[in-house]
C-alpha cells in the first residue's frame, strides 16, 4: 500500500510539473523568509548583546539626573549633579566594589598635522581600564601622577589614530590640539569596534583634571562608572550607591533623587526582549507567505480533484475504500510542502550567509528556526491537503463516472 502510495504520488505531481512548481514556490519563499528573518533577528540580538557587554565588566553607571528646585524639574540634559567626590565615596565607602572611574565627556573637534575629526573627549582616571574593560595597543594609559598634575596627554582610540594620522600609524610622542590646547599622543587603545556616535574606537582619553581645567571649566562629571566585584554583588552594589548618594545630595525622597543608576544586567535583558519582539515580528510577516502557499497548496489540490473526479469515481467503483484516496491525495500535499521546505531551508540558509557576507548585518543561523520551519511546512501541507482530500473521498462513485 505504501509503495503504491508513493508511485501515485510521484505519478500525479510530475504529470504538471509547472503546476507542481509553481505551488512549490510559495513554500519555498515562506520558509525562506522565516530562516533568513530569524537569523537577522537573532543576530542583532547577539550583536547588541556583545556591544553592551564590551563597554564594561559587571558595569553600573551612574549619571546625573533631573536637578530639582522647589519641586519643580531643572531637566536631566542640562544637569550637574555629579562631582568627583561623590566618586571618592563611592569607592571608599561602597562594598564589592573592583574599580570606580569617574568621567567628564564632551565632544569637540580635534586637529592634528592638517588634519581634523570629530570626537568624544573623555576625561577620566586609570581605573577607567578596568570599569570599561579598555585595553592599550600602543603606549601606556596616564597614570595617576599625570592625573594629579593635569598632565596635557591624550589617549587615542583606533578610528580617531586613523583619521588623524593615517592607518595603523604610530602617533606616540605626536600632538593633537582640541580646543587650541596642544595634548601630547602617549598611547593608541586596542580596537573594540562598534558604530555611530557611541563607538569607543572613536574616543580620546584624557586625564580627568586635565579635562575640566583646560576643556570643560567646571568641576562635574558626565558620569560615574562603578565595576562590581562580580555579578551577585551588583544588586547590592547599585543599592548601596543609591542610598549614599541621596545621603550626600542631602536628599530624603528618593523620588526626587539628581541622580539616575543604569545597571549593565538590567539593560541587557531591555535590548534582549526588544531584539526579540523584533524577531518575533519579521517572522510573523514572514510567516505570512507561508500561509500564502498553503493557500497556492489547496487551490492546487481542489484543482486537481476536479480533473481527477472520473478516475475517483473508477477507483471507487472497482472497490478503493476512502481512506486509500484521502491518504492519496493528503500524500501529494505533504510531499509538495517537504519539498517547498527542504529547498526553503537551503535557499533561507544562503540568503542568511550573503546577508551576513554583503551587507554587513551580523546573521546567526539557529537549528531550532530551521527545524522550525520543516515543521510548519509538514503542518500546511496537512492543514491544507485535508480538506481536498476528504472531499476527493466524499465523492460519490457514480456522480464522479457521470462526471464530464
Amino acid at each position: 500500500m505504501i509503495q503504491d502510495l508513493f508511485r501515485e504520488t510521484i505519478r500525479s505531481l510530475s504529470g504538471n510539473k509547472a503546476r507542481s512548481g509553481l505551488t512549490i514556490l510559495g513554500i519555498v519563499i515562506g520558509i525562506a523568509s522565516v530562516i533568513t528573518m530569524v537569523a537577522i533577528g537573532q543576530g542583532a540580538k547577539s550583536t547588541i548583546e556583545s556591544d553592551i557587554e564590551s563597554i564594561g565588566s559587571n558595569l553600573i553607571v551612574v549619571m546625573p539626573g533631573a536637578q530639582r528646585v522647589g519641586g519643580i524639574s531643572q531637566g536631566a540634559g542640562s544637569s550637574q549633579t555629579l562631582v568627583i567626590e561623590d566618586a571618592d565615596a563611592i569607592k571608599s565607602q561602597v562594598q564589592n566594589v573592583k574599580a570606580v572611574a569617574p568621567e567628564a565627556s564632551k565632544r569637540y573637534q580635534i586637529t592634528a598635522k592638517g588634519t581634523n575629526t570629530n570626537a568624544e573627549v573623555v576625561g577620566t582616571v586609570k581605573d577607567y581600564l578596568v570599569v570599561r574593560n579598555v585595553k592599550m595597543n600602543i603606549g601606556s594609559f596616564f597614570s595617576d601622577q599625570q592625573q594629579k598634575t593635569s598632565a596635557k596627554v591624550a589617549i587615542l582610540g583606533p578610528t580617531t589614530r586613523n583619521d588623524l594620522f593615517g592607518v595603523n600609524a604610530n602617533p606616540v610622542g605626536q600632538s593633537v590640539k582640541i580646543r587650541n590646547v596642544d595634548f601630547q599622543v602617549v598611547g593608541v587603545t586596542e580596537s573594540k569596534g562598534g558604530s555611530g556616535f557611541n563607538n569607543p574606537d572613536s574616543n580620546i582619553f584624557v586625564p580627568l583634571s586635565s579635562a575640566q581645567h583646560f576643556l570643560s571649566g567646571n568641576d562635574y562629571l558626565s558620569d560615574i562608572g562603578v565595576a562590581a566585584a562580580d555579578q551577585a554583588s551588583m544588586t547590592s552594589v547599585q543599592e548601596q550607591i543609591s542610598a549614599l548618594l541621596l545621603d550626600r545630595h542631602k536628599i530624603s525622597d528618593p523620588t526626587q533623587a539628581d541622580f539616575r543608576i543604569m545597571n549593565q544586567n538590567d539593560i541587557i535583558a531591555t535590548a534582549t526582549s526588544i531584539t526579540s519582539t523584533f524577531t518575533i515580528l519579521l517572522s510573523s510577516i514572514a510567516g505570512i507567505s507561508l500561509l500564502v502557499g498553503g493557500i497556492g497548496i489547496m487551490n492546487m489540490m481542489l484543482t486537481n480533484v476536479t480533473e481527477r473526479t472520473r478516475e475517483i469515481g473508477l477507483r471507487k467503483a472497482v472497490g478503493l475504500r476512502k481512506k486509500y484516496i484521502n491518504l492519496q491525495f493528503l500524500a501529494e500535499a505533504v510531499v509538495l510542502t517537504f519539498l517547498g521546505g527542504a529547498i526553503g531551508i537551503v535557499l533561507g540558509w544562503g540568503a542568511s550567509l550573503l546577508v551576513n557576507n554583503f551587507v554587513s548585518l551580523n546573521t546567526r543561523i539557529s537549528l531550532s528556526s530551521v527545524f522550525y520551519a520543516f515543521g510548519v511546512s509538514a503542518v500546511v501541507g496537512i492543514v491544507f491537503g485535508f480538506y481536498p482530500a476528504r472531499r476527493a473521498a466524499n465523492l460519490n462513485p457514480i456522480e464522479a463516472l457521470r462526471y464530464e
